[in-house]
């Protein structure tokens, strides 16, 4: 459940800012290091982990690798509107499906994993993320 909630929160700082960030100040002391090109993005952080997000339309592909635990994951989002819906999976088996809908300057997003862990967030410029 633990790494679902990690692989949650790149999610979120990716679908639900209006720019692609490169560390999430949150859980990273330091920046990763990305390279980018017009439609791909690729980043490695200190710890060794490392992600991927590629742009086509409106269709979001990333891919990353968390060091710790050796876990390769995918997911795809796929923007219709002010709603995303995304899909994802990983090395070890585990799936989770959710979205991401946007009203105004807030955020909310709802995801359930193949190991039961479900969770909602909202997130907005003002409070922050609850």
């Amino acid at each position: 459940m633990r790494r679902l909630f990690a692989v949650f929160s790149a999610l979120l700082a990716l679908v639900a800012s209006t720019q692609v960030c490169a560390a999430l100040p949150s859980m990273r002391p330091d920046p990763a290091l990305c390279t980018r090109s017009v439609s791909l993005l690729a980043c490695l952080d200190a710890y060794g982990n490392s992600y991927s997000v590629a742009m086509s339309g409106t269709t979001m592909s990333m891919r990353g690798f968390e060091a710790a635990s050796h876990r390769r994951w995918a997911q795809t989002n796929s923007r219709y509107g002010q709603l995303t819906f995304f899909t994802g999976v990983a090395s070890d088996g585990e799936t989770w499906v959710g979205w991401v809908r946007r009203v105004g300057w807030t955020t909310v997003t709802r995801v359930s994993s193949s190991s039961g862990a479900h969770s909602k967030v909202m997130c907005d410029r003002l409070m922050g993320c609850r």
